[in-house]
């Protein structure tokens, strides 16, 4: 009794709890995705025949990790945590030398009964790597120096996974801005991350000598009400005409050479078509002519609708949940296979349609309580280490939820992006459960000053 008392002693239930519902809602929305009454529940369970199946293995094995990690010592991820960091990067360059390529990303090692994504699992080692550099005495944030190392530890797994062509686990590495900002991150780097993604938005959206105009306009505005500063200091003239030189080439330059050269047209078609435009590809001479041709509106239609084909099951099957839902495996649209990708990406499709939406607020309002668990366990860490550790995994789980649910009803391009322990996938389960329960064993020793 001493022994168990010792070892739970300062853990969290309510985190571990709302962890088990989350689990438990995924595996029941796997299962009613992929269930058709003829089939006998037992023997696929057994056979591993489904993937309903294969995440309940994942789950198993997954309460055994974090078993493990719950009887770990919180000094051991101090300890690791550089060397975690080296070992996930060496992980994902090992990708492309042995790496197996999954609907165009070869970014998966085989493990034989399951696949591991190494820039799924190094978000673990680099938000350890980071809380690590930035708990260190030594480490002055209010320095450039420092914020440009913390910097570096985010960008070399962005670019690897770029190389991946897995665009968006890239972004969710950019989440670690919220824990740069709450150890101190100066506001203006996060001023002009959102300003430039707002000119993106504007250049896809409003024509580009028009936006230009716009632009000049704004600029024009800001020099009138600061006339009487400028006149005391010149320098501000050049700060409001060099935002606008900037703003202009982006506008007209940068955006336009990102989407044609950096970016796959897949990519772009995406993002395009999430704002409702119309998108060929500049060097397909073939989409020029077929483009050219009589039935030129027709053509487009067709082209769009394929395109946007799963955005359109998504939605269909969420709304027709209406308010209360069909039902626990009484979905016409999940049921019937017309939702691709509905066991990973999509699986929200399956709490709209099956439960409505009470199930889907019910579902968003359990995230919500999980997220601000989270939150209020990092504020009360006395290390430095522990909290940044606690507000990369909020960041990271907020980023996945947000973009993917957005991504499901239209909002936001579909970029590959799961739903934290609902989404079917053993890398993906196994991820989010190291990074909760790393956390939560932090927490039991949150009065340690970990370094």
């Amino acid at each position: 009794m001493r022994n168990q008392a010792t070892i739970s002693k300062g853990i969290d239930w309510m985190m571990i709890w709302l962890y088990v519902i989350l689990v438990t809602i995924g595996f029941i929305c796997i299962f009613s995705v992929e269930h058709r009454s003829q089939e006998n529940i037992l023997q696929n369970i057994t056979g591993l025949k489904k993937n309903y199946s294969r995440q309940l293995l994942f789950i198993g094995i997954s309460i055994v990790v974090g078993s493990f990690i719950i009887l770990t010592d919180s000094k051991f991820f101090t300890a690791t945590a550089n060397i975690g960091y080296v070992f996930g990067i060496i992980l994902m360059l090992a990708t492309f030398v042995i790496g197996k390529d999954i609907n165009g990303s070869k970014s998966w090692i085989p493990l034989g009964f399951f696949n591991l994504q190494p820039v799924e699992t190094c978000k673990i080692f680099t938000a350890l790597a980071l809380s690590k550099y930035l708990s260190r005495s030594e480490t002055d944030f209010n320095k450039t120096r420092s914020q440009l190392i913390a910097a570096v530890f985010i960008l070399i797994p962005v670019s690897f996974s770029l190389m991946q062509n897995e665009t968006g686990l890239a972004l969710v590495y950019f989440s670690f801005l919220i824990p740069l900002y709450r150890e101190g991150l100066p506001p203006l780097y996060l001023i002009i991350g959102f300003s430039f993604a707002f000119l993106i938005v504007a250049t896809i959206l409003v024509e580009k000598n028009t936006l230009a105009i716009i632009l000049t306009a704004i600029a024009v505005f800001m020099i009138y009400l600061t006339r009487k500063t400028i006149r005391r200091d010149k320098s501000v003239l050049l700060v409001i005409v060099g935002i606008w030189l900037l703003a202009v080439s982006v506008q007209r330059f940068a955006v336009p050479y990102i989407f044609k050269h950096v970016m796959h047209p897949y990519q772009v078609e995406r993002i395009m078509n999430t704002f409702g435009v119309d998108y060929v590809p500049d060097d397909n001479s073939t989409a020029k002519k077929i483009e050219e041709q009589k039935d030129d509106i027709n053509i487009k239609k067709l082209k769009k609708a394929k395109e946007n084909y799963n955005v359109k099951q998504s939605k269909i099957a969420i709304g027709s949940g209406g308010f209360w839902g069909k039902g626990f495996l009484k979905g016409t649209q999940t049921q019937g296979d017309f939702v691709p990708e509905q066991h990973t990406d999509f699986i929200f499709t399956s709490v709209g349609e099956n439960f409505g939406f009470w199930g889907s607020f019910l579902l968003v309002l359990i995230y919500l309580s999980f997220l601000l668990r989270i939150v209020f366990i990092a504020e009360r860490q006395r290390s430095t280490f522990s909290r940044v550790y606690a507000y990369g995994v909020a960041a990271i789980i907020f980023f996945h939820v947000t973009v993917n649910i957005c991504m499901t009803i239209g909002l936001a391009p579909v970029i590959g992006i799961t739903l934290p322990l609902l989404s079917y996938g053993g890398s993906s389960l196994l991820t989010f459960t190291i990074l909760i329960f790393i956390l939560v064993r932090l927490d039991a020793d949150r009065q340690m000053v970990l370094r």
